[in-house]
């Protein structure tokens, strides 16, 4: 029989009644959730109940108006089949409601009948328990879109002040989710715009001091656009791994350039990856003489931790920076497209801001050097070790070698830092010229002469035991390769020279000599006194165990002042002029020198190395008057001690710091040789040095490796060189 249908217009006015046409099936008195749409009738048509062999609704019912609740219809926590609830109409006297369509409450909005975002009944399925159907009451508040956002939730239950806030409850729940939605973009951004700009300072940061300018850093680095474009094509696990990979490596390559920049303020060359790391143990105990243990101990750490730090801040940077190329593909891939498109638009027409040109490629030649320079390390070491064999008088019978020196003592003496800059430079020249004028005028009425010239040393700033060792092996040794490689040959040193024609006791002195030295066998010396072995009790000097003047005494007192069968061939190394040049000693009485305690207060009130290390106006200053101590040591002690027969060589090992010499300086250093036989002088005439213990600016520049051969065929050695 047919079925009536009643329901409530939105107005809540009228009640009319629709007659529907019978189906095929009776619908169940006691409509369960699975056999009832969920959609609620619209008021435009009455429902025609589903067939029961039909799963999809009919297009009548696609949308339907929910009708508004009065006070006579039962609660939404009644279920609609309650036979217990009294108020509960009759079958023919209730309206129609769908199976399993809870109750709307009375706060609940009525769905619009244009809801455009409503499902269609294409779409819907009959199944209430389809996990994707919203419910009737979710439609009403505000059901999930197509989209899957979460549906806004129902009204606060009465009483839940964290929302409504009671007494401003409400407001200060909103106002703090506003005021984190307005910081987080903007974190996220800061975070950003951090990690692009270590990246990109990374990616130019020069080698040198001279060249940290801001300039530098407003170039396009072709390294960026193309790690972009690489990045940009990469699934998520690669491009994860590349990117923290090459961030890692771009933070060891910045660590490299900042190696760079301190070789190159120090000792004048770039970082060798493959010789130089032995170095950092040298730097550390220079740091430790010069500023004291506990400071040089947390600065080793410090750099330490800086440059892990750093490395692992890079790293996640390259990360950070390809998890948003990748989140904005479409714009990034643009982007790198434009921006190679203007490196090399910039390239072609040579584009340049203050002289640096915009397109740059500075960390691929940074790579490039330092791999060249390793593969040349390398072969040089190879090489070298070839050279080292031939020996233009390592067959020479010992009786054809200085012939014209026998019986005279002999003294090479290295001066620390002593070098081309402390004659010229005008802000150090005239207290060290000064110094060697009134020497060589004291030299001349203790009956000494001079003459001197230039050498091309082949280190710069440090590393001195390259300058002693090519000056007296005559082969160019500038780095710790090439040292070892002769320290462990047959290669004739000039000091070997003097024991193998057995007529010379051979010793050195080396105060800057604190353990134990291999190389004396090379040097050919039968003694070896270091800086525990002269004696002295008073203190250092900085990184300079003892002063000049003590060591030069000690000297006297244990070596060339006693009774000897054979002449003395002597190698000293003098300290007192060796950087940071503070404190200094001061010249005393040398006979008041006793054990070197005098020197306790002469310490105590000298420069502090903190206050002049970073100034270098200071600095030349004190390195001056360094230079000018150790001069006078020496010719002081050449005037007391020297005899007819003493003939000293003394030089420079090599140029002071660049911050002292300057970035352009040269490698050039002075070299003297001074005698009381007249003959002695006469046998280096024609190599045209000029007279005194100053050489003239344009006399005979040497390179440091050729002195040994240029010495020992002067004073009548006859070459026969090794097979």
């Amino acid at each position: 029989m047919p079925v009536f249908t009643r329901f409530r217009q939105p107005t809540g006015k009228n009640d009319d009644l629709t007659d529907e046409a019978p189906t095929d099936k009776k619908p169940s008195e006691d409509p369960s959730p699975n056999n009832e749409s969920p959609e609620p009738p619209t008021a435009s048509r009455p429902i025609e109940p589903a067939a029961a062999d039909t799963d999809e609704p009919s297009t009548a019912n696609a949308r339907t108006l929910e009708p508004t609740p009065t006070d006579d219809e039962p609660s939404t926590d009644d279920g609609p089949n309650d036979p217990t609830d009294a108020d509960e109409p009759s079958a023919d006297d209730q309206p129609f409601e769908p199976a399993n369509a809870d109750k709307p409450s009375a706060n609940d909005r009525p769905l619009e009948p244009a809801d455009a975002d409503g499902p269609s009944a294409d779409d819907r399925s009959l199944d209430p328990t389809d996990a994707g159907e919203p419910s009737v009451e979710g439609r009403v508040l505000g059901s999930a879109d197509a989209d899957g956002d979460e549906p806004p939730q129902g009204p606060p239950a009465p009483g839940d002040e964290s929302v409504t806030g009671g007494a401003g409850g409400r407001e200060s729940a909103e106002g703090g989710a506003e005021d984190e939605g307005w910081r987080r973009p903007y974190l996220r951004w800061a975070l950003t715009l951090l990690a692009a700009a270590l990246i990109y300072v990374c990616l130019q940061m020069p080698n040198t001091l001279g060249n940290l300018r801001l300039r530098e850093f407003v170039r396009l680095p072709a390294e960026a656009v193309i790690g972009a474009a690489v990045l940009l094509s990469l699934p998520r696990r690669p491009r994860l791994i590349t990117a923290a990979i090459s961030g890692a490596a771009l933070g060891a390559l910045t660590v490299l350039s900042v190696l760079d920049m301190g070789f190159n303020e120090y000792l004048g060359r770039h970082f060798n990856i493959i010789l130089d790391w032995e170095l950092l143990d040298d730097a550390q105990s220079y740091m430790q003489d010069s500023m004291g243990g506990s400071t040089a101990v947390l600065l080793t750490i410090g750099a330490i931790l800086l440059a892990v730090v750093l490395m692992t801040l890079v790293a996640l940077a390259t990360v950070h920076v390809a998890n948003l190329l990748a989140r904005h593909k479409a714009n990034a891939s643009k982007g790198a497209l434009m921006a190679g498109t203007v490196w090399i638009t910039c390239t072609a027409f040579g584009v340049q801001i203050a002289g640096v040109p915009i397109a740059a490629d500075h960390t691929a030649g940074v790579v490039k050097v330092h791999a060249h320079r390793a593969l040349d390390t390398l072969r040089d070491e190879a090489q070298f070790a070839k050279d080292a064999k031939a020996d233009t008088f390592g067959a020479t019978p010992p009786a054809q070698l200085v012939p014209d020196l026998r019986g005279k003592d002999i003294v090479f003496t290295f001066i620390e830092s002593y070098g081309r800059s402390a004659i010229e430079d005008p802000e150090i020249a005239p207290g060290v010229t000064s110094t060697l004028d009134t020497s060589t005028k004291a030299l001349a009425k203790a009956g000494f002469h001079a003459r001197s010239g230039w050498l091309t040393s082949a280190t710069f700033g440090g590393n001195s035991w390259l300058g002693h060792s090519t000056t007296l092996s005559g082969l160019w040794i500038d780095n710790q390769q090439r040292y070892r490689t002769v320290m462990a040959s047959d290669h004739l040193s000039l000091t070997k020279v003097f024991k193998k024609t057995g007529e010379w006791d051979t010793v050195g002195v080396m105060p800057g000599v604190q353990k134990s030295w291999p190389e004396q066998k090379y040097y050919g010396l039968d003694k070896v006194y270091n800086a525990f072995q002269l004696g002295y009790k008073g203190p250092k000097f900085s990184w300079s165990t003892m002063p000049d003047q003590y060591a030069l005494e000690a000297f006297q007192r244990q070596v060339h002042g006693k009774e000897r069968d054979k002449p003395l061939m002597s190698e000293i190394i003098l300290t007192s002029s060796h950087q940071p040049w503070a404190p200094i000693p001061k010249m005393v009485d040398w006979d008041d020198l006793g054990d070197g305690s005098v020197f306790k207060s002469i310490q105590k009130a000298g420069v502090k190395p903190a206050d002049i290390i970073s100034d270098s106006t200071r600095s030349k200053q004190e390195y001056g008057k360094s230079v000018s101590y150790s001069v006078t040591s020496l010719t002081q002690w050449l005037e007391r001690y020297g005899t007819d027969d003493t003939v000293l060589v003394f030089l420079g090992d090599h140029q002071p710091m660049s911050r002292v010499s300057g970035v352009r300086a040269s490698r050039d250093v002075p070299i003297s040789i001074v005698a009381k036989d007249p003959k002695v002088l006469d046998k280096i005439a024609d190599w045209n040095w000029t007279d005194g213990l100053q050489p003239a600016p344009k006399a005979p520049v040497w390179k440091m490796s050729s002195f040994r051969d240029r010495f020992l065929t002067a004073y009548g050695s006859t070459p026969n060189p090794s097979k």
